[in-house]
């Protein structure tokens, strides 16, 4: 639901409820995983999607009679072979959801869909069993394990316990620093917010930090990037920041990396040939910096693609970002072996199967 932050706060907004319809468990194979969601307005709008065409209108009218009643409901939706392939999907499978209603007076509601829209961290539970089938739970009511109270690590759309509460989770975009303002700086400020980033250009000058250079950037500073770097609050940083240094001066170069490797980010990374980086680290290791951290860098930048252009240097840039942060092998998937994508923990509610009327 949290995904659908600015859509939903408009209709709201409007003084009218909307229903939405939210994936709880995935016992078969299905397109989307648990805490997708769709929302349904009274006046027959669909925001989002919870299988890509499969189950969508049986779950329109469910919806539409959550809203008539306001009773919150659970089901399990299953769609056949037949179906999934006429709507370009995998063979069949089912989900179990939950519909609740969604009013524009639910306060727990509304805080968390405005800091959701606001790119901040945000979670909302969903009782999905008992007596209150579609309850909101607030911050306060929540019960999640030491590892998810960090919303700063929330990597998922959802969360679940043992109590058969449904916890939707948003976590902000993903940072990229860029330090340098040059055609190869442009190109990847534009894949990576392509790719979900909240992009910061910085270089010290002005006449290159410009929203027409940088239409896609999130943020233009014109500065030296280490003086930037350590005016940030150590809270601006996690494991999902990446930092890359694209200036190709050493009297940049340098000091950005040196401060860059003792941040807690998740990736740093600078660009280079293959005696430039040589040259970058011996320079490094006289200012201070050490094995471990020099091991930290990735330079060359980006996977081996051979591209040449700046746009093509910046889609393998970001590709070998994404490498690092899932832990992927940056290999060709046809000479892979396995599930396309590993399997993530589980995430969803326990509802006793008996309860769930089966839709087809």
């Amino acid at each position: 639901m949290l995904d659908l932050a600015p859509e939903l706060i408009a209709v709201l907004r409007t003084g009218e409820p909307v229903a939405v319809v939210s994936i709880t468990n995935v016992p078969r194979s299905a397109p989307l995983g648990v805490g997708a969601s769709m929302a349904v307005t009274a006046g027959g709008r669909v925001i989002g999607s919870i299988s890509g065409g499969c189950v969508e209108g049986d779950a329109v009218l469910l919806a539409h009679a959550v809203l008539a009643d306001g009773e919150g409901r659970v089901a399990r939706f299953g769609f056949t072979d037949e179906t999934a392939h006429a709507a370009g999907l995998a063979c069949g499978g089912s989900i179990d959801v939950v519909v609740y209603r969604v009013e524009p007076s639910d306060d727990i509601a509304i805080a968390a869909l405005q800091r959701a829209a606001q790119d901040r961290s945000a979670r909302i539970g969903v009782e999905c069993t008992g007596p209150r089938i579609g309850r909101l739970l607030g911050e306060s009511e929540l019960q999640t394990p030491a590892a998810v109270d960090d919303l700063r690590s929330m990597l998922a759309a959802a969360y679940a316990d043992e109590t058969g509460v449904l916890m939707l989770a948003f976590a902000p975009r993903a940072r990229l620093i860029i330090a340098g303002a040059g055609e190869h700086a442009s190109a990847l400020c534009r894949v990576a917010s392509a790719a979900g980033f909240a992009v910061t250009v910085c270089d010290p000058w002005p006449l290159l930090v410009t929203t027409e250079r940088f239409p896609d950037a999130d943020r233009l500073v014109a500065d030296l990037p280490h003086r930037h770097l350590s005016c940030l609050d150590t809270d601006e940083f996690d494991e999902r920041t990446a930092i890359c240094v694209l200036t190709h001066d050493e009297r940049i170069d340098i000091p950005t990396l040196r401060l860059a490797l003792r941040l807690p980010v998740g990736f740093v990374g600078a660009m280079g040939s293959r005696a430039t980086v040589a040259r970058r680290a011996a320079l490094l290791r006289q200012t201070g910096t050490d094995d471990d951290a020099l091991a930290r860098l990735h330079s060359p930048l980006g996977l081996d693609l051979q591209g040449s252009t700046p746009e093509e240097t910046a889609i393998a840039i970001v590709a070998e970002i994404l490498a690092a942060r899932h832990r992927g092998t940056g290999l060709p998937l046809r000479d892979l072996h396995g599930p396309v994508h590993r399997e993530a923990p589980s995430a969803s509610c326990s509802i006793d199967p008996s309860l769930l009327p089966e839709i087809r």
